[in-house]
């Protein structure tokens, strides 16, 4: 079903002054154009939109982000990782604002903050050198990386101690050649999922298609492997699993 500028701004929320300037710069092209200039846009064209939009809540160029859908022709692979991107973005703020909140009701309070606290979400630096090599592949692979100038440094510890013991629970698994249906597995899959729930909407379906986009990038595959060989396809097959599980105790 084609879509004319109007539908398509009425649809996006996009004013029809940028879908014109989107096709001005080769970023997003109408499906057709009739002969009394009228443009036309189909699903792809939706779809691509969609993708434009994400990127922009990323504060990407409108340069960039057309480097990076016309570099990465699997749709899936690129939303995943803009949803990891924004929940990281998430994750940032949320950290900013609880410091902030804790700041404002100590003064309303007339209470002295902590000087640990009052740096709480603001003290990145070696998060900062953590990232550093994911974020040079995500740069140099999709042309943007993740957000470090406001790092919640102690919510990050958090994480990165569940994540670690996950992926040790899974990786001692593969090793003792547990299989990736076994019920302890789809078990762990579950508390780590209900972990992620904590600050996100991640589903078993969303968790499954994030380990096929580990599986494919060179960079998160590698990552993984380095835990235990063949990991990155293990964690992939039992996420997958795990969300046949789910469907079908819906």
């Amino acid at each position: 079903m084609p879509y004319t500028v109007h539908e398509v701004a009425k649809l996006s929320g996009v004013t029809i002054k940028t879908l014109y300037h989107y096709q001005k710069v080769g970023l997003l092209e109408p499906e057709s154009i009739a002969e009394n200039g009228y443009r036309y846009y189909g699903d792809q064209e939706l779809e691509r939109l969609q993708q434009i939009l994400f990127y922009r809540e990323l504060d990407l160029s409108l340069e960039k982000i057309k480097d990076a859908l016309d570099s990465e022709p699997s749709r899936l692979r690129c939303l995943c990782e803009q949803q990891s991107l924004l929940k990281a973005r998430q994750q940032r703020l949320a950290g900013i604002l609880h410091t902030l909140q804790e700041t404002i009701d100590h003064i309303r309070k007339g209470a002295v903050m902590s000087k640990e606290k009052m740096f709480a979400g603001l003290n990145r630096e070696e998060w900062k050198n953590a990232l550093a090599d994911q974020n040079r592949h995500l740069q140099e692979a999709y042309g943007y990386s993740l957000p470090t100038d406001s790092i919640d440094a102690d919510e990050m510890n958090r994480k990165a101690n569940e994540a670690t013991e996950f992926l040790s629970f899974m990786s001692d698994s593969l090793k003792n050649g547990v299989s990736a249906g076994d019920g302890k597995v789809l078990d762990a899959i579950q508390n780590h999922i209900r972990f992620l729930q904590k600050d996100s909407s991640l589903d078993a379906k969303a968790f499954s298609g994030q380990t096929r986009f580990f599986l494919s990038d060179d960079f998160h595959r590698n990552m993984l492997e380095a835990h235990q060989t063949g990991l990155s396809y293990y964690l992939c097959i039992a996420a997958e699993n795990y969300a046949a599980r789910a469907s079908g105790a819906k």
